[in-house]
This record gives structure tokens, sequence and C-alpha cells, in this order.
């Protein structure tokens, strides 16, 4: 099956999506995130989108609902990259993405997460 790579960096884990994100996809993303929170004691969650082109209103629930659990289980979410296209469709939507900080790249995403890249 395919999987999308959470890489660890320190107490934060990195999601870099890079394919067309399809529903069982984006749900095996959510199972194996929350487990890898967990089991790494992650502290934060970047998820980067940039390559997305394209979400539709499951995807977007999806990475709201992953910021959720991230939160309950004490870690903090950024998604980083949106690009207008992805952002004006989620607007339109009607999805707000509550309780999940953006930022324009992986450093700014970084940084709201309280960590700098040197």
């Amino acid at each position: 099956m395919e999987r999308i790579p959470i890489l660890r960096m320190g107490d934060l884990l990195l999601v870099t999506i890079q394919v067309d994100m399809h529903d069982r996809l984006a749900l095996q993303l959510q199972d194996d995130l929350t487990e890898r929170i967990v089991s790494d004691r992650a502290r934060g969650v970047l998820i980067d989108i940039s390559a997305l082109d394209l979400v539709d209103s499951f995807i977007g629930r999806m990475i709201s609902n992953t910021a959720a659990m991230a939160r309950v289980l004490d870690a903090r979410t950024v998604v980083v990259g949106m690009q207008p296209a992805v952002a004006i469709t989620l607007v339109e939507l009607g999805l707000t993405l509550d309780g999940v900080k953006t930022a324009l790249n992986v450093e700014k995403g970084m940084a709201l997460l309280g960590k700098n890249i040197v």
C-alpha cells in the first residue's frame, strides 16, 4: 500500500505530501501520523502541502481532523505551502480549518512551532 513518509526532526514530525491525495491514502496518513506522534513523543507536526494543486472537501476535513487529533495528543500542527487555488477551494467549501495554523513555507512553519532552521 502507498504511504506518505513521515520524517522525525527532533521533537517534530515533518510530512511532505508530494502525490495526489485520495481518500484511502489520506486516512492511512492520519493513522500513521497519530501513531508516530505517540511513539516519537512529538510536540509538533509540520504538514507541507505545497505540491497539492487541488483539494476536495474530504481532504480538507482530513487535514482539520488530523490537526485536532494531534492537539489531543499534545502536539501542535502547522500546514505550510498552501497554494492560492487550494485556499480558495477550502473557503468556497466552507472549510476554515479551525485550530490549524498555516504558514507560507517550511521555514515560517518551523518558526511557528518554535524551531529555527540553521
